[in-house]
């Protein structure tokens, strides 16, 4: 098994990352008019986002969509979470990379490749980028069916959408993998921004954290309006029971998927899940450190495919040698 866990360098954004620059107000400004009253002077005297304030956030991406990807439509409810946009990009960018180096270097050609979304959301934000992208097919699932009838609107509201992403319904909210992937069902890469909280508690102190980070004073609790679901934030044991879940699902569809993967915002959680897919006994291990505004997380991707699954992989799917 091989392990790359050189995970303690901040990463910049991703080369092909649209946002790797300041936002461009003023193009933004023009497919968002709204977001002209959420734009105010810093400490700097430049022009910029309140970033502290969830609609403004809400605002940015919306019109980071539509600029930078061509979506004219993105709504959803306000209770859902609002997934920023650059990070979500880089996830997408980093596992292209790791498509390629799986294929000598070589990018396998856009409808060939098929991926799964765990936690789709009300957003569809990973598939959306995907397809804009990379002209991906995905694959959505989520236990939150008002959460799917949101995305559901957003793929039939943009052409370039349909017939690209398909959404499914987890109906037992114990389990991740089963009764999403179908028997004979190929999936070349799968995605999962999971739960980070064990509780309530847990999930309030946390959005008590981000607002202080962001306007660096003391906020009641009225003030509070992060947005997400429970189901969006919340797992019993939190992340790394989370992933201990996948990882174990992902055992039984080890001939189903070429790279399995999911965030880890906590790096304590690293050393179980490593002792974990080392007992597992994945054939491919990968850890790709992510750095966005004041948050560093990482990827984790693995693999069960042998060389010679591998090569009869990329021979019928990708068409390649």
């Amino acid at each position: 098994m091989s392990s790359e866990k050189n995970i303690t360098e901040k990463a910049r954004l991703h080369p092909r990352n649209k946002n790797r620059e300041k936002y461009d107000l003023e193009a933004l400004l023009k497919v968002q008019p709204d977001l002209e009253k959420h734009i105010k002077p810093n400490k700097y005297g430049e022009n910029s986002l309140d970033f502290a304030n969830p609609a403004a956030v809400k605002l940015l991406n919306k019109a980071l969509l539509h600029h930078y990807y061509g979506i004219e439509k993105w709504d959803f409810p306000d209770e859902n979470l609002t997934p920023p946009i650059p990070g979500r990009a880089d996830y997408i960018h980093f596992m292209a990379d790791l498509l390629s180096q799986s294929n000598f270097g070589t990018m396998p050609e856009g409808e060939k490749i098929t991926c799964l979304d765990i936690g789709v959301g009300a957003s569809a934000v990973y598939p959306i980028i995907g397809v804009a992208e990379y002209g991906w097919n995905f694959i959505g699932s989520d236990i939150d069916e008002k959460s799917l009838d949101s995305a559901q609107k957003i793929v039939d509201e943009n052409p370039k959408l349909k017939d690209k992403i398909t959404l499914r319904f987890q109906k037992d909210s114990h389990q991740i993998f089963k009764g999403i992937i179908e028997n004979e069902e190929k999936i070349d890469l799968t995605f999962c921004n999971p739960p980070f909280h064990a509780s309530n508690e847990d999930a309030e102190k946390g959005s008590r954290r981000k607002v202080q980070n962001l306007v660096k004073k003391q906020v009641k609790k009225a003030e509070l309006n992060f947005s997400g679901l429970q189901s969006e934030l919340i797992y019993d044991g939190g992340e790394a029971a989370f992933i201990h879940k996948m990882m174990a699902e992902s055992k039984e569809f080890s001939e189903n998927c070429y790279w399995f993967s999911t965030l880890v915002s906590k790096q304590s959680n690293l050393k179980g899940i490593y002792k974990t897919l080392n007992d597992f006994e994945v054939t491919g291990l990968k850890t790709i450190p992510l750095g966005t505004g004041n948050k560093s997380s990482r990827i984790i991707a693995w693999t069960f495919l042998t060389k010679e699954d591998q090569k009869k992989w990329r021979e019928t799917r990708w068409r390649t040698k």
